[in-house]
């Protein structure tokens, strides 16, 4: 072997190895995604080129045929179309547990859905009470959500200290989270529901569910049923997305895994750092003094803060002391509170709600920067919560134990 040519194998070797490395990191997603929302916001703010850098994710481009209502924006693309194919690969990880994982058991199902339920009520309670009878109450909505991307990506960061069952439970918490901000925002917020395009994804999904049940294994038929219901669900008036999630729960398990394996990387880092990075490309104001007085911040910070894990947590509790529900054994109810908080990280689907709930600039710039402030502290707090008590704590703990 020539010299040249071992001198490129170890360069190769020197580039690649790494980078093979850190990608099968479980913590490379959560820093790609922090990485991207830091670059992002940097642009949008502190660059000569900031204004080039937000207008690029709002272009519109056409499509060849006008009548077919798809998306016309780089920011509607990401996250209409591509983020889909994320849901989808979340749904396929929640489909397994609940039929061979840790969550086959009903009443350790349930326990998400308890959580996710006081996880939307507590923050929208206290919203009301911080505005109720002012011009802001209509954002009750706004601090509701989990996202789910960002969510994951934080509590990837601390690799193998968290074990797989407090991840499965957060994903599927943040599923049934936002399953119910869409709810939210179709009954309160929207008025623009389209029945028949609903009707037809209703039709679509039994379809797939009847070739489920007579075990048909075609993936390219299953493909071409996946982009008929995305289409009918963009143009419901429902988030899109959700296609990705009934898909994943309605085909062959059988045909997931295979899938899964294809989808991993070019979802968590290919998709996901473009999720990020479009859906931070936020112009942040000059003058914040209106933004920190204003009964819509104090709502939306303390809905996301203190509302999600008291909602979580509590609903989780009691939820278990009344056996609606069963813990995962290798969870204790530290970890919960940490999954709770870091639940708070609200985002993309806040914001959208956020977009919907005021007509006035003014207050969607209070709300998506309340937001943001909030996600940050949430994010913070969940993490600490989980890397301190992780690390220290080796045996399961009860709920006395908080109070110690």
């Amino acid at each position: 072997m020539s010299k040249r040519l071992i001198g490129l194998t170890k360069l190769k070797t020197q580039i690649f190895s790494p980078l093979r490395d850190f990608f099968a990191d479980s913590r490379a997603i959560g820093i790609v995604l922090i990485a991207c929302t830091v670059v992002s916001l940097t642009l949008s703010n502190y660059s000569p080129t900031s204004l080039i850098y937000t207008k690029f994710w709002e272009n519109e481009f056409h499509w060849f045929v006008h009548f077919l209502h798809l998306p016309e924006t780089n920011l509607l693309f990401i996250n209409d179309v591509l983020m889909t194919f994320f849901f989808f690969l979340v749904g396929m990880e929640i489909k397994r547990e609940l039929t061979i994982g840790e969550l086959a058991s009903l009443q350790r199902s349930l326990l998400p859905v308890f959580a996710a339920f006081g996880g939307m009520l507590c923050p929208a309670i206290i919203f009301i009470l911080l505005n109720n009878g002012t011009p802001f109450q209509k954002g009750w909505g706004i601090p509701m959500a989990t996202d789910i991307a960002f969510s994951l990506g934080i509590l990837s960061l601390l690799g193998k200290r968290v074990p797989v069952q407090l991840k499965i439970f957060l994903t599927a918490l943040a599923i049934i989270d936002d399953l119910g901000a869409v709810l939210t925002i179709a009954v309160f917020y929207s008025a623009n529901i389209n029945f028949l395009y609903l009707g037809f994804s209703a039709v679509i999904a039994l379809i797939v569910i009847g070739l489920n049940k007579f075990k048909f294994n075609n993936l390219l038929f299953y493909l071409v049923l996946g982009i008929l219901l995305w289409y009918c669900m963009f143009n419901s008036g429902i988030h899109a997305t959700l296609a990705g999630v009934i898909m994943s729960f309605c085909m062959p398990l059988n045909q997931l895994s295979k899938l899964e394996h294809r989808l991993f990387h070019p979802v968590n880092f290919v998709i996901m750092p473009l999720f990020a990075l479009a859906n931070t490309a936020i112009v942040l104001p000059k003058n914040i003094d209106f933004i920190i007085t204003s009964t819509v911040s104090f709502g939306v910070i303390a809905g996301l803060v203190i509302g999600k894990p008291l909602g979580i947590f509590s609903f989780s509790y009691l939820a278990v002391k009344f056996k609606m529900a069963a813990k995962p054994a290798n969870i204790n109810w530290k970890q919960l509170l940490g999954v709770g908080m870091i639940g708070g990280i609200g985002f993309t689907m806040s914001i959208f709600t956020a977009a919907l709930a005021y007509t006035t600039q003014d207050l969607q710039i209070i709300a998506k920067v309340a937001i943001i402030i909030a996600s940050i502290i949430a994010g913070i707090l969940g993490y600490i919560m989980l890397r301190f008590y992780t690390k220290i704590v080796v045996f399961p703990l009860e709920v006395s134990d908080l109070v110690d």
